[in-house]
């Protein structure tokens, strides 16, 4: 039981208090740019939700079983842009064949996850942190769900944000980043509420 609540915190810490998109910049890429509309920054959140998860199971194996034992771990960077980068590749087919509009609507932040901040620093941080392959799993679980989270939260505001009353000065892109600002102050104060769970 003990396990399960420690797994279930790191799945909430990297979701909420260590926000991969508003604690680090990752990612920042498709976040400010995807996230125009509410059905292109849902569809851009699941992507990398799916490529995420997959490139942990993928990732951590190959790293313990074949880096390693062959001596070539300094390799790990190349290997998971690699495995990163063929994940996408199949994700972007299947959005291709299933959902047209929305493959439209991604345009070129679709590939870009292959080189997401967010995507390679969840795979390199779970083998520099020396994670187990259940604690990858939460810490890949939690970073991509803070992702989807973030990403269409910060839509959904965006979205209301276009009809307001905003000054000209701040339309657009400075609106934007003062509102994803204060999204990561709100979050940061979810840290106190972890701390109590934790203890």
């Amino acid at each position: 039981m003990n396990m399960f609540i420690s797994f279930l915190l790191a799945i909430i810490s990297s979701m909420l208090v260590d926000n991969v998109v508003l604690s680090r910049f990752y990612g920042i890429c498709p976040f400010l740019g995807v996230s125009k509309k509410v059905k292109s920054s849902l569809g851009m959140g699941i992507a990398v939700v799916f490529v995420i998860l997959l490139a942990t199971l993928i990732c951590w194996p190959l790293y313990h079983f074949v880096l390693v034992p062959a001596g070539i771990a300094f390799l790990d960077t190349v290997v998971y842009i690699l495995v990163i980068a063929s994940l996408v590749q199949l994700v972007g087919l299947f959005i291709k064949k299933y959902s047209p509009s929305l493959y439209k609507s991604l345009g070129i932040y679709l590939p870009l996850i292959t080189t997401n901040c967010a995507v390679l620093g969840v795979a390199q941080s779970n083998t520099d942190q020396g994670l187990t392959f259940l604690e990858s799993l939460g810490n890949g679980l939690g970073t991509s769900v803070g992702f989807l989270l973030v990403i269409v939260v910060f839509s959904c505001i965006r979205v209301r944000l276009e009809s307001a009353n905003t000054p000209k000065a701040f339309k657009g892109l400075p609106i934007a980043l003062i509102v994803a600002a204060i999204m990561a102050i709100a979050f940061m104060g979810l840290q106190g509420l972890f701390v109590g769970l934790g203890s």
